[in-house]
């Protein structure tokens, strides 16, 4: 096998390789700049139909609302007070002796000088138809010897003795029936009997208990003050009484006494308040809360409890701006200086005037600056 060396067309060769790489060099580059165009377009083309679309307004929040007003703010001191009946004894006889009768139920109403328990009495029953006897043979004495007297028949010396002799068996009939009476346990006062104690038969001594009477017609609120109130009480001042046995119900008070004195130990004043009870709902000994009603506060900022949020930064509302807030507007956050509560609502010291229109439910939807709408403007509550 023979072999040419030829110098040109080993030449020829390599020239014609080089220019075969060229070739495929501007294809790479041309395919890369036609796919960077076309991908140029594409963002392009999309950017255009980004920016054209205008973005959709936010919608407003549906919320409720309200209009500030100045209102007079009730003003009350407010204590931790009992019940005490006006009228309450522990029944017990005078005297004692074997019960014969009892004449009562416990826990009934019974009136004014109702007989409740009979101790025995038969001997001095005895003693007293004697003494009524002997009463009427002196009373018949006497007539005859008035009769007699002033014709001198019989001497006025006898007639004298004789009157005395009645007044001494009269005398004796008073003190018998009183012996009566004491064997006799009467109701001092209209009102309601507790437990019964005793029993048919029982030797009672002087002073055992029988049962309790209480009147529950009236109570006393019995509640404390500190000193520094004492200006603030005067008889005749409204006490609100309330009380969890009726947990929706209050009751009204008058302020009948205070005591002239502070108590050295607490510095604190006890006042006395009359409640009227005519259908015995309360009882004495109740725990109460008593509530001394004080001019009100004029033209307070009242607002519901539900519109004040609380955060690390204090407290605040949500005001509605604008033009026509009471329909619609803008949510600014209002920061406020609250005072003290009223039930469901709070004074606002500061922060808000009167004509604001405030949010009180559906803060939580709301952003600040957001739109907001009013879908229902509520009216100011009675405090």
């Amino acid at each position: 096998m023979n072999t040419t060396n030829d110098p040109d067309a080993t030449f020829k060769d390599w020239d014609e390789e080089e220019q075969d790489k060229s070739t495929s060099r501007r294809t790479l580059i041309l395919t890369v700049l036609i796919l960077a165009i076309i991908l140029a377009g594409l963002f392009a083309w999309r950017a255009s139909r980004t920016g054209s679309a205008e973005a959709p307004p936010p919608q407003a929040t549906q919320v409720a609302a309200m209009i500030v007003e100045p209102r007079d703010a009730p003003v009350s001191l407010e204590a931790v007070g009992s019940l005490s009946a006006v009228r309450e004894v522990m029944l017990a006889p005078e005297v004692s002796g074997r019960v014969s009768a009892i004449r009562f139920d416990a826990g009934e109403y019974v009136s004014e000088g109702e007989l409740l328990v009979q101790l025995y009495d038969a001997p001095l029953r005895a003693d007293l138809e004697a003494a009524r006897a002997r009463a009427d043979f002196a009373r018949l004495q006497v007539q005859r010897s008035e009769e007699l007297a002033p014709t001198g028949a019989e001497p006025r010396e006898l007639l004298e003795e004789r009157r005395s002799q009645l007044q001494q068996a009269e005398a004796e009939i008073a003190q018998l029936e009183a012996r009566i009476r004491q064997l006799q346990v009467r109701a001092p006062f209209a009102g309601r009997l507790g437990i019964r104690q005793v029993d048919p038969g029982q030797y009672l001594n002087a002073g055992e208990p029988i049962a309790t009477l209480t009147a529950l017609g009236t109570l006393y609120v019995d509640f404390t003050v500190p000193q520094q109130d004492l200006r603030l009480l005067e008889p005749g001042r409204t006490v609100r009484v309330e009380t969890d046995a009726y947990p929706d119900t209050s009751f009204t008070a008058r302020v009948s006494s205070i005591e002239p004195q502070v108590d050295e130990d607490t510095r604190n004043v006890r006042v006395q308040a009359r409640l009227s009870n005519p259908d015995h709902a309360l009882r004495p000994g109740m725990y109460v809360t008593a509530s001394l009603v004080l001019p009100p506060q004029e033209g307070a900022i009242v607002v519901p409890a539900t519109a004040i949020q609380t955060s690390a930064q204090g407290n605040s509302v949500i005001v509605i701006r604008g033009e026509d807030a009471h329909q619609q507007g803008q949510a600014e956050i209002v920061p406020v200086q609250t005072g003290r509560r009223i039930g469901e609502f709070t004074i606002v010291e500061s922060g808000i005037a009167a004509g604001d229109v405030i949010i009180t439910e559906g803060q939580l939807r709301v952003q600040p600056g957001a739109p907001v709408q009013v879908a229902e403007l509520a009216q100011p509550e009675t405090l």
